[in-house]
C-alpha cells in the first residue's frame, strides 16, 4: 500500500471521516483540502442502490451542469460531408468520417466526446471496441447519435455531461474545477444527483441514494449528507 505524504495526512486531518457534511459545507472543505497547485477537477462519486446487471437498473444518461465543467471538451463529429459544415460552425474540434475511423483504428483517441449521425453508425461500429472501454462510443441515450449535430455539439460545449453507473452501482463524474465557488460546485452536484433521483428504476428496492462523496484530484474525500439532495 502506498505511503501517504505529510501534505496529504495534514489535509486528511481536516476532514471528519465519520461526518456527512451539508452540500455547500462539503464543497468548501473540498476546496480547502485540495492538494494540487493546478486547477484540479472536482469529482463526485454517487453510490446507488441498483443492480447494474439488470438492464433497467444499468442507469446512463446526460445532464447539463448549470456552471459547466470548467473544461473545454474536445468534440469529434463523425458524419457524411453534407453535415460537416454544420458541425464545424457549431464548434466541433474534429469533423469527418473515414479518415477519423482509420485514425482511431491506428490508436488516436485524443477527444472527450464523439458524436455521430445515425447513417454512419455502421462504420463507427468498426471502432466500437476502441471507443467503448473509453466511454466514447456514440449512443442515442446520451444524445450523441443524432442528425442534429449542431445542437449536440453546442450542448456538450455548454456543460452537458454523460454519466453511467459502473458494475458496483457507482456514478463517477466531474462537476467542476477547484477554482469554482462552493456554491457553483454545489449547484452542479445538485444537477447531477437530482437527475439520478428522477431516474430511480421502479424495480430498485431499499435506499436508492446510498452515499455521495466529493474530492479533488489526489485529495481526501468528503462525505456529503444525502439529505442535501432530497
Amino acid at each position: 500500500m502506498a505511503k501517504k505524504s505529510k501534505k496529504y495526512l495534514k489535509a486528511a486531518a481536516k476532514v471528519d471521516a465519520e461526518k456527512h457534511y451539508d452540500l455547500v459545507d462539503a464543497m468548501k472543505l473540498v476546496k480547502e483540502v485540495n492538494l494540487t497547485k493546478f486547477d484540479s477537477s472536482v469529482d463526485i462519486h454517487v453510490r446507488l442502490g441498483v443492480d447494474p446487471r439488470k438492464p433497467d437498473q444499468a442507469l446512463r444518461g446526460t445532464v447539463k451542469l448549470t456552471h459547466g465543467t470548467g473544461k473545454d471538451k474536445r468534440v469529434l463529429v463523425l458524419c457524411t460531408p453534407d453535415k460537416e459544415e454544420e458541425a464545424k460552425s457549431a464548434g466541433a474540434d474534429f469533423v469527418g468520417l473515414d479518415e477519423y475511423v482509420q485514425k482511431i483504428q491506428d490508436g488516436w483517441t485524443d477527444v472527450d466526446v464523439v458524436i455521430a449521425t445515425p447513417n454512419v453508425m455502421a462504420k463507427v461500429g468498426r471502432i466500437g471496441r476502441i471507443l467503448g472501454p473509453r466511454g466514447l462510443m456514440p449512443n442515442p441515450k446520451t444524445g450523441t447519435v443524432t442528425m442534429d449535430v449542431a445542437n449536440a455539439v453546442k450542448e456538450v460545449k455548454s456543460g452537458k455531461i454523460s454519466f453511467r453507473v459502473d458494475k458496483y452501482g457507482i456514478i463517477h463524474n466531474s462537476i467542476g474545477r477547484a477554482s469554482f465557488t462552493p456554491e457553483q460546485l454545489a449547484e452542479n452536484a445538485e444537477d447531477l444527483v437530482k437527475t439520478l433521483l428522477k431516474m430511480k428504476p421502479a424495480s430498485a428496492k431499499g435506499t436508492f441514494l446510498k452515499s455521495v462523496t466529493a474530492a479533488t484530484t489526489m485529495s481526501p474525500g468528503v462525505k456529503v449528507n444525502t439529505r442535501s439532495f432530497v
